[in-house]
């Protein structure tokens, strides 16, 4: 408890029976002497979208009339009509990178081809091949976000965070020679050991801020319909007495969120408790049917943790390759994998283009919430770094050129955004992933994947070469 010349950890939690809630940062637990020195080194975020398929604007059609990158490079570039439209109020916090190559989800002997499907998701944050097994000898490469937590989560209750929408606890093989373990996780610790994810809202909540000390006690509490703040309301009250007036205002607006994310998965479960006919009939019950609702939960539940630091990592799967979900609130009544198929048909490849432009449609909520959120004197989403893209370029055809890929956030400030860059033909990902790297910290890191040189994501001439 603060006291006179004394302050709060960050690591302040509030307890009870089987729930811990950690804290946002308050004032209380920086001393001013030191206030200003510490408000310049906060750790940075770190969270990768992953969306498969690719993007329209990969095809011929799309680079032509610049569906995904906008026709100026530089600044002053112009959204307004592509596929990345629904970020234009963020413009200034993005930073879009176009015409880079994913080599390593292509295949590289004849027993590989027509498995690029099977492979994507675990090289978009690896940047590596995956080796063709259906077996447990798996073998792919550390993802970017766990180099991230194996250097600066470490010191977080949970090093890192691995979600997803769709289901993605298939077992065995998969087609084309590989495991289902390299589509069903983009998080690898190891070059061998993918990381489970979590589709359900309420695992996740659970995850966080635990609910009980057993599943029968969660089940009591949500039956009596208690919150878990009502588990912590000695603590809480100890803790508010220590407080001062902005740190006791800031803490209420934190657990109002805390509680309202809360009251919105209880009601999702009650309603798919009821035995009327769901969308998702196989979906366990803490998931929405709803596409929207069950993203937005998972962004604020990824912003409550960024909040309290109980993580700084975090990976999200918004789909699953050859899924077939239909998304009717795009205006698309053909299913996602589907659509993806356009033939190189004009009218296609434009629905096709909805669908990418719904699913970028997700992140503005995400980023309003990290805006919105101090973190010391500046902003969650200064002191953040999101990627967002695919390992695959035209599905049609299942390449993997020009690849879709924008950066958001400013990494504590050494991103500026507001950028185009377009790369050289020719030029790896894997060359735009390792700046990023560099600016979480990491600068140790000397290559990363297949890079061949390091893409100046500030706009600046670059020395980085495209692949021969």
């Amino acid at each position: 408890m603060f006291i006179t010349q004394k302050h709060l950890s960050r690591r302040t939690v509030l307890q009870g029976l089987g729930v811990s809630i950690g804290l946002p940062l308050l004032e209380a637990m920086v001393p001013a002497r030191v206030a200003g020195a510490q408000a310049t080194k906060r750790p940075l975020r770190f969270i990768a979208v992953e969306v498969p398929h690719g993007s329209a604007g990969s095809t011929a059609y799309g680079m032509n009339t610049h569906m995904w990158a906008p026709e100026k490079v530089g600044t002053g570039w112009d959204i307004s009509q592509s596929i990345l439209s629904p970020l234009e109020a963020f413009r200034d916090h993005i930073t879009i990178v176009s015409n880079t190559d994913v080599r390593n989800a292509e295949a590289f002997a004849p027993p590989e081809i027509g498995g690029d499907h099977f492979r994507s998701a675990a090289v978009f944050l690896t940047q590596s091949h995956p080796k063709q097994t259906q077996g447990s000898d798996l073998y792919a490469g550390v993802s970017i976000d766990q180099l991230y937590a194996r250097r600066f989560g470490q010191d977080t209750p949970i090093p890192s965070l691995q979600l997803c929408i769709e289901n993605v606890d298939q077992a065995g093989g998969c087609e084309y020679g590989y495991s289902c373990a390299y589509t069903d996780s983009v998080s690898w610790s190891t070059p061998s050991e993918p990381l489970p994810m979590t589709r359900d809202p309420r695992t996740v909540f659970d995850q966080l801020f635990g609910g009980g000390t057993t599943a029968e006690d969660r089940a009591a509490r949500r039956r009596e319909d208690r919150s878990v703040i009502d588990s912590v309301t000695a603590s809480l009250q100890r803790l508010r007495n220590e407080l001062g007036a902005a740190d006791r205002a800031r803490l209420s607006d934190y657990l109002d969120d805390v509680r309202e994310i809360e009251r919105r998965i209880q009601r999702v479960e009650a309603q798919n408790s009821t035995g009327e006919a769901r969308e998702l009939p196989s979906a366990p019950k803490g998931v929405p049917d709803s596409f929207e609702e069950h993203v937005r939960l998972m962004f604020d539940l990824q912003a409550l943790a960024f909040a309290s630091d109980v993580t700084r990592v975090s990976a999200f799967k918004l789909s699953r390759d050859v899924s077939g979900r239909v998304y009717k609130e795009a205006g698309v009544s053909t299913g996602f994998h589907n659509a993806s198929h356009h033939n190189e048909r004009e009218d296609k490849i434009k629905e096709f283009a909805r669908i990418n432009r719904y699913h970028v449609s997700m992140i503005p909520y995400f980023l309003e919430r990290l805006q919105k959120t101090a973190d010391g004197d500046a902003t969650l989403l200064q002191n953040s770094v999101l990627i967002y893209g695919s390992a695959m370029g035209n599905p049609n055809v299942h390449n993997h050129k020009r690849c879709p890929l924008f950066v958001a956030g400013h990494a504590g400030g050494r991103l500026k955004g507001g950028i185009h860059v377009r790369a050289a033909d020719g030029t790896p990902m894997a060359n735009a992933f390792l700046p990023l790297i560099h600016m979480l910290g990491l600068d140790d890191v000397k290559s990363f994947g297949d890079s061949t040189g390091s893409l100046d994501l500030n706009g600046m001439p670059t020395a980085t070469v495209g692949r021969p």
